[in-house]
């Protein structure tokens, strides 16, 4: 028969082997130099889309930028998204961050990836339901200390119930 104390360093092994694994590189403390850089772009992007600075919003985005949205499919280009924003968006919704769901990432040579929720509202027409949220993954290059958005994907869209 073996020893109780035997068993232990296998069961130690074991329990570290099933342990969760913490990225060890995960940028989502706001005290994140990386992390910082980002929520500060991401409110400038969506400070330009909210008020319509459609020069200020298409200087945050590359000309070759992909946006993918699970309602109207793919988009490419910066002149099409910001036409898209001027056509679309422009006074007739805004869009805000929610609150503690934004993590950042750092990609290496590269960027950033930003991942989060975004809640948009219709201003001047917030009926019941007409609030919606979705999730994003922004895909932020930093070429020669110019950071740009170069991927958007903005998915799962859904109304709120007031």
């Amino acid at each position: 028969m073996k020893k109780p104390t035997a068993l232990l360093p296998a069961v130690l092994v074991a329990l570290l082997l099933a342990a969760p694994v913490t990225p060890i590189h995960a940028q989502t403390l706001a005290s994140d130099p990386l992390f910082k850089t980002i929520q500060a772009l991401d409110t400038q992007l969506f400070d330009a889309y909210n008020h319509c600075d459609l020069e200020k919003f298409g200087s945050l985005v590359a000309d070759d930028i992909e946006f993918y949205h699970d309602k109207t499919g793919l988009s490419r280009g910066r002149q099409a998204l910001v036409e898209g924003i001027k056509n679309n968006i422009c006074g007739k919704v805004t869009r805000e961050l929610v609150p503690g769901t934004l993590e950042v990432y750092p990609i290496a040579n590269y960027g950033a990836v930003e991942i989060g929720i975004h809640r948009f509202h219709h201003p001047g027409h917030e009926e019941p339901g007409s609030v919606g949220e979705a999730k994003f993954i922004h895909l932020w290059q930093n070429k020669d200390g110019v950071w740009k958005v170069t991927r958007v994907i903005s998915f799962d869209h859904q109304s709120l119930n007031k």
